[in-house]
């Protein structure tokens, strides 16, 4: 009996001992190892190579304990090769992802199948239709793909792809998995997550959902030249209408529902904040700060980003699916890899606008002015430009 290790070509990953008895292959061929090389990496295996890339077509030049390299018809492919999507990522099923220090190998069906828009489908698939194709990012010594995020909060994400349920030990926060389901935007695991922190109980953790008195309290409270900070508060359903707001720090607050009409909001920090359905209509919002916040299905009609100084409103990433920001003056806002699919953002002001790697799927832009909008990398999906003031150029939407 003589053995060998197989490895998936151009990788030293998924390694395999493949038994080969002699006595039991009549034929004296390759055809049995091959068979056996594609039963265990899922691949209909048909070339099988030395690490020197030298390819081996008659079984007597295998020895005991050899290490080889199994292909399903490409090349030999170095496994030091790395960076670009190659033959092996292409044709192999099986991908290992690197995150944060921990290893997770899976399917590409269960990363593709399930969520075909998000970013690690559109890593391990082809270009198709208007969804544009993430290169992967770069391997690891061992061909894992390289992620710097939580392994904690993506192992349960990981599982939704494969069973299409969120399950979280006891020791996992739920609200980290939710953020880490918006960085990889998987749109279903966002809404059964957002779904698990509403109806959670307040009081279970001691907590409870400050209201306008208690800001005023606290407005009133501190001098002027201290910070006001916020940080992580609830405010879920507060009405702060109308309130001088201005520079104070809210990051990661819980803000959902809140009615801020016609608030100054200039300066503030709405970092990772939570202000899914709130009513901010009228407000001031330059130089507000916020980034990856959630302000999906929020009302944003006729608010002003716009610093007569020139500074921009920074909300890269932000999540700002259906919400309503028709007539608000939005001149030089960065709105990058920022997601507005089904968003309306009709009359508006979006001169100079950062929108690049943007997610513009069936949002409505008519009468909108882009004039020197960045647009390279955008999905502009469905979405509708009609009216619009100025044209736009192919120098803004083509990289």
């Amino acid at each position: 009996m003589k053995r060998v290790i197989l490895f998936l070509n151009g990788s030293d990953v998924n390694g395999k001992v493949a038994g080969i008895l002699f006595v039991f292959m009549v034929t004296h061929s390759l055809d049995e190892l091959l068979t056996a090389a594609s039963s265990k990496f899922d691949i209909t295996a048909k070339r099988i190579f030395t690490p020197q890339g030298g390819e081996i077509d008659d079984i007597k030049l295998i020895r005991d304990d050899d290490v080889l390299y199994v292909s399903s018809g490409e090349d030999y492919i170095p496994k030091d090769k790395i960076g670009i999507p190659s033959q092996l990522s292409r044709n192999s099923n099986w991908i290992t992802l690197n995150v944060g220090g921990k290893y997770f190998t899976t399917t590409r069906d269960t990363l593709t199948k399930e969520e075909p828009t998000s970013m690690l489908a559109r890593m391990f698939t082809e270009t198709t239709g208007s969804e544009q194709r993430i290169l992967p990012s770069r391997q690891d010594q061992n061909g894992a793909y390289l992620i710097d995020r939580s392994p904690t909060y993506f192992e349960p994400l990981l599982n939704y792809l494969r069973h299409g349920q969120i399950i979280l030990d006891a020791n996992v926060n739920a609200a980290g998995v939710l953020e880490e389901a918006r960085f990889y935007r998987i749109e279903g695991a966002i809404d059964i997550l957002t779904t698990m922190i509403e109806t959670e109980d307040p009081q279970k953790n001691g907590s409870v959902s400050l209201t306008r008195k208690d800001v005023l309290k606290a407005i009133m409270s501190t001098p002027m030249t201290s910070e006001l900070r916020f940080q992580g508060v609830d405010f879920a359903g507060a009405d702060l209408s109308k309130l001088d707001l201005g520079h104070i720090n809210f990051k990661y607050a819980i803000m959902r529902g809140c009615s801020l009409v016609g608030a100054n909001l200039s300066g503030c920090c709405f970092e990772r904040a939570d202000l899914s359905n709130a009513n901010l209509q009228g407000a001031q919002l330059v130089c507000v700060k916020m980034l990856r916040a959630n302000l999906s299905a929020a009302n944003l009609h006729s608010c002003n980003f716009e610093d007569p100084r020139g500074r921009s409103a920074n909300m890269e990433g932000v999540n700002l699916k259906g919400a309503n920001l028709e007539g608000s003056s939005m001149a030089s806002v960065n709105l990058r890899v920022a997601s507005l699919k089904n968003a309306i953002l009709k009359n508006c002001d979006l001169r100079r606008a950062m929108l690049a790697g943007a997610d513009l799927e069936c949002c409505d832009l008519s009468g909108s002015d882009l004039q020197y909008a960045n647009l390279r990398g955008a999905n502009l999906k469905n979405a509708a430009f009609e009216l619009m003031l100025t044209p736009l150029h192919m120098s803004q939407t083509i990289r």
